[in-house]
């Protein structure tokens, strides 16, 4: 008896040790949790402090850095019998997902649960209860937790978007006073442009889980796929008018979302729903939150094998307390109340449900290796453009989506283009995808040409086949089969070793080629650009070559041909060399159709009137992408530039109309060249000197206007006869004019609006849409008809400059591959 009274005490005391040495998150910050928002550095030491203290029961990895320079962590709770196997547990969960025979035992292999807070940067209240989970987590005081953690590994990522959060995190503690001002018109509940929702560069990192073009989403994958857990949640906040959403979620949902994944979703959903009940809180289930697109922070993780969720808190600009349109006052306290009950509710569950999670999530990739989850086995991508083909190859590679490269023989499929089942030969170097593999849900989810879609609601784009996201030909095959070697075969171009060339040729049509571009030009080498095919020595060269002339250049530039043979090799781009500019078809190196290419000097406007994400997108591939440092005005200064400063401006969408003045037209008549983007063009409809017009819907005379059909109960829903969420469509091109340089007769671009515009009266009518042009997605019946002709790409000139209309963004999410070889041309080359 007095043995097990000294046990007992010497448990309790381990406890109250544990206790003292977990600080609770108002014990470390100084302030009460939810009156004050917390900086991210101040976050990242709680998590420290807390691994520290907990370092039986807490592993924390620091897995990357933010743009500007802040910590991205994650904090991997569980028992202390777990962590310290947590590398065998991960192996272990990894052969799992390898859907291949392994001996892992179920019953002693932990559940994973993980949990992303704080995706949008001023949805800030997520990463206040990041802080609570982890002290309740790794404490030892929460003994339902302690039970629940010992067949659970819970992974908390307490931030994703650290720059995004700061920023409004520092604005909102700028200017709150010594008390919240609840009235939602007070400044604290106002953020300035750009907002704390997107990252550094102004992206939705909340799009981006699976193209992963931002720095946060790259390293945060890198880990996701080392642990590739059973349960993920993506908390959020929306509007503070609206009650609190979970799972299960609202049409439409993948096809290949699986029944137990949609069924476990109910089941989180009504154990969330008990504890909500319990407290009178308000909540909604099956509305808005979709489960389509596939680049979300729920629908990836279910196309990987998980249980994905979003969870929505009313709380976006609501500050410390807002008053709602009901009249109550919403607390950041109560959000954080909000959204640690799920989070506990969630572990509650996964926990409960450990074998049956498990025995799921293994079947789940044993079928992947049997069956394929749509109608199509295999997937063919030809070569039509190396450069962007290789660029898809690293994006598979992100995302563990398997693919071989080759073969010899005749085969089959639907052609992306035709739209028609064709015959075609497999070549060397055709990049082949068989879905029968780990990953054939998030492969087939990313190819398939077609995505079903139930409900025309949907909260994101319904389409996004790679195939025409890069601009390559490409054929879905009913039939398996399979790559024959591991990667491309890359024949060298050897250039001719001449010892006075007349000149260096370069290919033109993908971004290393801008980037060659950009560096001879830094370099001050002259270059110029044929504005026609020819040919020279046999050999055929499209529109678009860049040639360097020994002659213009060898004055002025010291040791040209070392300088021009080492811009090549750092880059890997061919270089020939041509001793004659006699030419066996078109025109001669002395012709005016090789036009020196001017350096640019390029501002984007930024500020209140553009959209944030808009100007991040072109900032980030100027910068990004090409290298450059582009200047950035605001639209107040457009009418003030110099032409000898700046020679390029680009207005991404927006809305400009009071800024457009005599100034600018001036400036593009002394040799500017302004390039309006999506809404941009809207702001200068109708005025003169710009000639572009909006192309009206054609009215009947005696067509009278038909009656609502629409039904009350239907009111929240999206008007589907007008809807155009984003579908993919196939624009025409002139294929002689430079901006279709690389790009050939066609173009594919994601269309999100109805605004197409009538073919310039003067003017380049580079692209424009036609009766057939819609290739995929979702698009309502008036909006069909509306897009079955118009101009989406027009050039204008004015004076010795030009004004160039893009009514789509080629740029979109920066994903969009091809859309960089367009925007290259509208930037570089001379028209």
């Amino acid at each position: 008896m007095k043995k097990l009274f000294t046990l007992c005490v010497l448990a309790l005391s381990s406890v109250i040790y544990v206790n003292a040495q977990v600080k609770t998150p108002d014990e470390f910050l100084g302030y009460e949790l939810g009156t004050h928002f917390t900086a991210h550095h101040k976050v990242a030491e709680y998590f420290r402090q807390t691994a520290n203290a907990a370092s039986k029961n807490v592993k924390l990895i620091e897995y990357g850095k933010t743009n500007e320079g802040r910590p991205l962590l994650a904090a991997v709770i569980s028992s202390a019998e777990n962590i310290n196997k947590l590398e065998q547990i991960r192996s272990n969960n990894l052969l799992l997902a390898s859907g291949g025979a392994n001996s892992v035992d179920l019953a002693s292999q932990p559940t994973i649960l993980w949990l992303s807070y704080n995706v949008h940067g001023n949805e800030a209240n997520s990463t206040e209860t990041a802080m609570k989970m982890l002290y309740n987590l790794s404490s030892g005081s929460n003994q339902q937790a302690n039970n629940w953690l010992k067949n659970t590994v819970v992974i908390i990522d307490p931030c994703l978007n650290p720059d995004g959060r700061d920023r409004y995190a520092n604005y909102f503690n700028s200017v709150v006073g010594e008390k919240p001002n609840a009235d939602p018109s007070s400044r604290e509940h106002i953020e300035p442009w750009p907002g704390g929702r997107p990252n550094h560069y102004y992206f939705d990192l909340n799009r981006d889980w699976a193209w992963q073009t931002q720095l946060e989403s790259k390293q945060r994958l890198a880990l996701y796929n080392q642990w590739m857990p059973q349960v993920h949640v993506d908390f959020h906040e929306q509007s503070y008018n609206d009650p609190y959403y979970f799972a299960p979620a609202a049409e439409p949902v993948h096809q290949d979302i699986t029944p137990w994944q949609k069924s476990f979703q109910v089941v989180v959903g009504k154990n969330n729903a008990k504890y909500f009940d319990e407290q009178g809180w308000q909540y909604f289930t099956k509305e808005r939150f979709d489960l389509l697109y596939p680049s979300y922070g729920d629908t990836y993780p279910l196309y990987n094998g998980s249980i994905g969720m979003t969870y929505e808190q009313g709380g976006i600009r609501a500050g410390l307390a807002v008053v709602t349109n009901d009249g109550d006052t919403l607390t950041l306290k109560d959000r954080i109340a909000h959204h640690y009950t799920t989070g506990m509710s969630t572990l509650e569950v996964t926990s409960i449900n450990h074998n049956k999670l498990l025995d799921e999530y293994k079947k789940y990739f044993q079928q992947s290796l049997v069956t394929a989850p749509g109608m199509y086995k295999s997937y063919v991508i030809k070569p039509d453009n190396l450069s962007r083909l290789k660029k898809l190859a690293e994006l598979l590679t992100k995302n563990k989506i398997e693919f071989a490269f080759g073969g010899d023989k005749s085969a089959r499929g639907y052609d992306y283009d035709t739209q028609k089942e064709e015959s075609f030969t497999l070549g060397r170097n055709d990049l082949i995808v068989n879905v029968l593999q780990p990953r054939s849900v998030l492969a087939n989810v990313l190819l398939e040409p077609q995505t079903m879609v139930t409900d025309s609601n949907t909260y994101d784009i319904t389409a996004w086949a790679l195939p025409y996201v890069y601009g390559l030909k490409a054929y879905a095959l009913k039939e398996s089969i399979k790559g024959k070697f591991p990667s491309l075969d890359e024949s060298k171009v050897v250039s001719s070793n001449l010892d006075k060339p007349l000149a260096w040729l370069f290919n033109w049509g993908n971004s290393e080629d801008l980037q060659l571009l950009i560096t001879l030009q830094k370099e001050n080498i002259k270059v110029r650009q044929a504005d026609q095919p020819f040919s020279v020595n046999g050999k055929d060269y499209a529109a678009g070559t860049l040639i360097v002339l020994r002659a213009e250049n060898e004055k002025s530039i010291k040791d040209l041909k070392n300088k021009v043979a080492q811009v090549s090799t750092r880059l890997n781009k061919p270089v020939q060399a041509i001793a004659t500019g006699f030419v066996d078809k078109g025109k001669d190196f002395g012709s005016s159709v090789y036009p020196i290419l001017k350096q640019p000097k390029i501002a984007i406007v930024s500020g209140s009137e553009v959209s944030s994400l808009a100007f991040g997108e072109v900032w980030y591939y100027l910068e990004h992408d090409l290298g450059l440092t582009p200047s950035i005005i605001n639209a107040r200064d457009i009418n003030n530039l110099e032409i000898n400063k700046i020679n390029t401006l680009i207005l991404p969408d927006g809305s400009y109309s009071s800024f457009i003045d005599e100034g600018l037209k001036a400036w593009i008549s002394k040799g500017g060249k302004l390039v309006l983007m999506e809404d941009a063009i809207e702001s200068v409809l109708d005025r003169k000197g710009f000639d572009i017009k909006k192309k009206e819907a054609v009215v009947k005379k005696d067509e009278k206007p038909e009656p609502s059909k629409l039904l009350f109960k239907n009111k929240d829903k999206d008007d589907y006869e007008n809807s155009i969420p984003g579908a993919i469509y196939k624009v025409m091109m002139d294929q002689s004019h430079p901006l279709a340089y690389g790009i050939g007769k066609s173009y594919y671009t994601l269309k999100t609006d109805r605004k197409v515009y009538e073919p310039l009266l003067k003017g380049w009518n580079v692209g424009q849409l036609n009766d057939k042009s819609l290739m995929a997605g979702v698009v309502g019946k008036k909006a069909r008809q509306e897009l079955k002709n118009g101009l989406l790409i027009g050039i204008q000139d004015s004076g010795k400059g030009s004004i160039v209309y893009l009514a789509n963004d080629p740029l979109f999410r920066n994903f969009w591959e091809s859309g960089k070889t367009l925007f290259g041309n509208v930037i570089f080359c001379s028209y």
